[in-house]
């Protein structure tokens, strides 16, 4: 938990020696895997690509030996659906934007069940912000606000890590003017308060 509240703070840099901690007192578990997926995600916004790249190999390698997990929809269990919902958030940042669309495709197709229910609501919302990111960068504004819209406007929210999401694109919306994706930065706004 302290690797992710160091990551949600901004504290990039202690999310490292915390997941470290944390691997070494359970290096085979899969509590392990989602350390290795929060230094990714310190990494990408330190902009490490390297060390993000080497954090998500072995992330997907401890991952790949664990059997499936019995309950993957416990918070602290990752199953290969998690996983890919880490990759596309270090993809996002470091600006890999075709893995990380084809991460975020993944992760809304698998957060919604077969009779069309939304079943994983807050990867749903990274997922749509992430296509909003990738949008924007690709200069469709009207896409990325309306994504960004969509996705802060889910019931159920982890506020921190959708805030740090909201505010990439907030960003990127922001190269384009101070009228560019307005409905999105007033919804935004309104979150933040």
């Amino acid at each position: 938990m302290l690797a992710w509240f160091h990551l949600t703070a901004g504290n990039f840099r202690a999310v490292i020696p915390a997941a470290e901690a944390g691997i070494r007192e359970a290096p085979s578990h899969s509590v392990a895997v989602q350390l290795y997926g929060q230094q990714a995600k310190a990494y990408a916004r330190m902009q490490m690509p390297e060390k993000v790249h080497e954090a998500l190999e072995q992330g997907r390698a401890l991952l790949d030996r664990l059997p499936y997990p019995d309950r993957p929809e416990n918070h602290f269990v990752v199953d290969p659906d998690k996983w890919d919902f880490y990759a596309m958030d270090t993809y996002r940042i470091v600006g890999e934007d075709q893995l990380a669309r084809r991460n975020a495709e993944e992760v809304i197709r698998r957060s919604v069940s077969p009779e069309g229910t939304l079943i994983s609501p807050m990867r749903n919302a990274e997922a749509q912000l992430t296509l909003g990111v990738i949008a924007a960068r690709q200069g469709d504004v009207e896409e990325a606000a309306t994504l960004g819209i969509r996705a802060l406007q889910y019931g159920r929210q982890s506020r921190p890590s959708l805030l740090l999401v909201a505010a990439e694109l907030e960003h990127e919306l922001a190269t384009y003017g101070a009228s560019a994706g307005v409905d999105f930065r007033e919804l935004f706004n309104e979150l933040k308060r």
